[in-house]
């Protein structure tokens, strides 16, 4: 009896471990993460309109039709990046995702608090460099710092009606996702 219920413990702790590893490694060879499927769409450093889901087709996953999507795929080794979202009239969120998809930063309208969310994102050795401006506080500037140099920036905009998917589409082309250059201490 004993003899069987090692047994069965030991399977037990073979197969979670095997879970553990499978869990672990499979996000890390997956081919169509976020990242990949948007590569196509979207240009690096520039915002790209995700197109709406049907039925038979969508981009990612679980796309929510109500919403209106666009990308921006930044690249910060060149410099950091200046992104503009105008706010929808409904609600507009913006969320900041690794390559690898682990999402690092949000804010949406409520939380911005103004018409327009405006912010810089850079990596920390870029904010680092950064000079220090006595006359820019940090209520007027939003800086957000990338944990890695590549990633995503996804926009999000809710049309309250059908009707009003193409006003808030609209809204959204007014996003911008711009390399800057960055400033030198001293200037």
């Amino acid at each position: 009896m004993i003899r069987w219920l090692l047994w069965l413990l030991a399977g037990v702790l073979l197969g979670g471990i095997v879970h553990l590893v499978a869990v672990l490694i499979l996000p890390r060879t997956a081919t169509q993460d976020a990242y990949s499927r948007l590569t196509p769409i979207a240009p690096v450093n520039a915002v790209a309109s995700v197109p709406q889901p049907s039925p038979q087709s969508e981009t990612m996953p679980f796309m929510d039709p109500a919403f209106a999507t666009a990308v921006c795929r930044y690249d910060l080794t060149d410099g950091p990046i200046k992104l503009t979202v105008p706010v929808s009239p409904s609600y507009t969120s913006v969320s900041f995702y690794t390559r690898r998809g682990v999402s690092y930063y949000a804010i949406n309208d409520r939380a911005a608090g103004r018409r327009l969310i405006e912010l810089e994102l850079m990596t920390s050795d870029q904010r680092a460099n950064l000079p220090e401006d006595e006359e820019v506080t940090a209520a007027d500037r939003l800086i957000v710092e990338s944990p890695t140099s590549t990633g995503l920036i996804m926009v999000r905009a809710l049309a309250a009606e059908p009707g009003l998917m193409p006003a808030v589409r609209a809204s959204l082309s007014g996003t911008t996702c711009r390399q800057q250059p960055m400033p030198v201490a001293g200037d």
